[in-house]
């Protein structure tokens, strides 16, 4: 069997003016096992081993990926398409073609890449190529996107640390599809739900549970929440079931509506537009806590498409006189540039953060020690059961003011996890707070050094509450959280 495999993922914010380029991207090409620039959003090592020990023929594009951020111009999306579908060409005849996208891509001129890319596919393959795609949860979902594929897989897990095992099972329903042990047909239902799902806690942590028992079923080959991303302005915004039955479409519509209609019976409890407190709220409540506290800057996560040069958070830990307190990562490249220049343990003044916009505060004129850099870091994100994703942070320095040591990068990556506070040689275990700027993929890494955790709702350009948002083609008075 051959199998031919490529991916094109940006997470696109209506809601940012800056466009993403084609120089925001990172873009792996070659064969399994070359080299990576990044390893972050590849699937190529893991469908080339099940490629490998199944004796299939395994042909690798490209995976490009960009930070989320706003939509992307239409050359950078055209140029990465085409020459997808150029590789694809040469590749041809295939039996299976995996697709590894995000879901949530716009360019100007497209607003589903996803379905664009898939139409281009199917229209070159044929009817008889089995076509598989794997999505971030927060996807956009359609019919147009079902449609002309074979089978779609979502990540299950809100932080995403599945990303691996998804994929692992995408490739093995695909397999099973071109040699006819099973036939998939797929069905959505719309929740009439918008917000983000955080599934490490209950009641969303039995339901994933729930989503994982119900494959076990007769007939039952899939089973996704697409959570939707509410921070991309389109009509088909919002969360969806998907489910992926065997030759059984009734079965498959069946089982979504099941799902849909518990998880809208869940509405009032799991999404963070209930969870999130105010920035006073959250920081004066770890500040009263004698035992370290993780607050979550959801607003400026750079995840969502934020700037990550907010300093709200900063002001108030400085403004409070806060002790033994630690932030990061925040994105401001002139400033990694001045402390670079003048050295370990040198003091300097900064202009440091709220370059960008109104949601980024004022910036902060501070006077700050120069604790520790490092070159082209690399970030982690655990995965279960696999190896951590790494996120480019570029060039970061450690700077303390006051009781506060903060983390600052010369390039936009939210924060997944402690150690960019032990690469740094800070110890964040002996901290009384930290601010990840992250919205829930924090949470796996974090959860191992504290019990303490908020969701904080400051001022930003990602709400985690969606009723903030001035939506012009989204109609949201149908769906919860504004129907109620």
């Amino acid at each position: 069997m051959k199998i031919f495999a490529a991916g094109i993922a940006h997470e696109s914010n209506t809601f940012v003016s800056e466009p993403t380029t084609y120089s925001d991207y990172l873009v792996q090409r070659g064969a399994p096992g070359s080299p990576m620039d990044y390893p972050s959003q590849d699937l190529c090592q893991t469908w080339g081993k099940q490629a490998a020990s199944g004796g299939h023929a395994f042909l690798f594009s490209l995976m490009a990926w960009a930070q989320p951020g706003g939509i992307n111009t239409c050359g950078t999306y055209e140029a990465l398409r085409d020459e997808m579908l150029a590789d694809l060409r040469a590749a041809l005849p295939v039996d299976v073609v995996l697709l590894n996208l995000h879901g949530a891509m716009i360019a100007q001129g497209y607003e589903d890449c996803e379905s664009d890319i898939i139409k281009h596919v199917r229209s070159m393959v044929g009817p008889e190529t089995v076509i598989g795609v794997e999505l971030d949860l927060h996807c956009h979902l359609n019919e147009t996107k079902i449609a002309a594929v074979d089978v779609i897989v979502i990540y299950k897990e809100y932080p995403h640390t599945d990303i691996e095992a998804r994929g692992a099972e995408l490739f093995d329903l695909a397999v099973a599809t071109k040699l006819g042990r099973v036939k998939p047909v797929m069905a959505l239902f719309d929740c009439g739900m918008v917000g983000l799902y955080g599934t490490t806690r209950q009641p969303m942590r039995g339901f994933v549970d729930q989503m994982v028992e119900a494959e076990r079923r007769t007939g039952i080959l899939s089973v996704s929440l697409g959570h939707g991303f509410q921070f991309a302005d389109r009509p088909d915004m919002g969360a969806k079931m998907l489910v992926v039955a065997d030759d059984d479409r009734l079965l498959a519509a069946q089982t979504a509506r099941e799902f849909g209609s518990q998880l809208y019976e869940l509405r009032h409890e799991i999404g963070f537009e209930t969870t999130s407190l105010s920035l006073e709220e959250a920081l004066s409540r770890a500040a009263s806590n004698p035992d370290l506290t993780i607050v979550a800057d959801q607003s400026d996560n750079p995840g969502l498409g934020s700037p990550g040069d907010s300093t709200l958070a900063l002001r108030w830990l400085l403004e409070h006189r806060v002790e033994n307190a630690g932030l990061a990562i925040l994105h401001d490249p002139e400033v990694v540039k001045i402390a670079r220049k003048a050295g370990l343990g040198a003091t300097i003044q900064v202009r440091l953060g709220g370059k960008t916009g109104r949601s980024s505060g004022d910036p902060l004129d501070l006077e700050v020690e120069v604790l520790s850099m490092l070159d082209d870091y690399m970030h982690p994100f655990p995965q279960d059961n696999a190896e951590p994703a790494f996120y480019p942070a570029g060039d970061i320095v450690a700077l303390r003011c006051g009781g506060v040591e903060i983390v600052v990068g010369s390039k936009r990556c939210q924060c997944f996890s402690p150690s960019v506070f032990t690469a740094l040689g800070i110890d964040p275990t002996q901290k009384s707070i930290l601010v990840p700027k992250s919205t829930q993929h924090f949470y796996s890494a974090f959860a191992t050094i504290s019990d303490h955790i908020l969701y904080m709702a400051a001022p930003g350009a990602a709400p985690p509450d969606p009723r903030q948002l001035n939506y012009k083609r989204f109609d949201p008075l149908q769906v919860y959280p504004w129907a109620q």
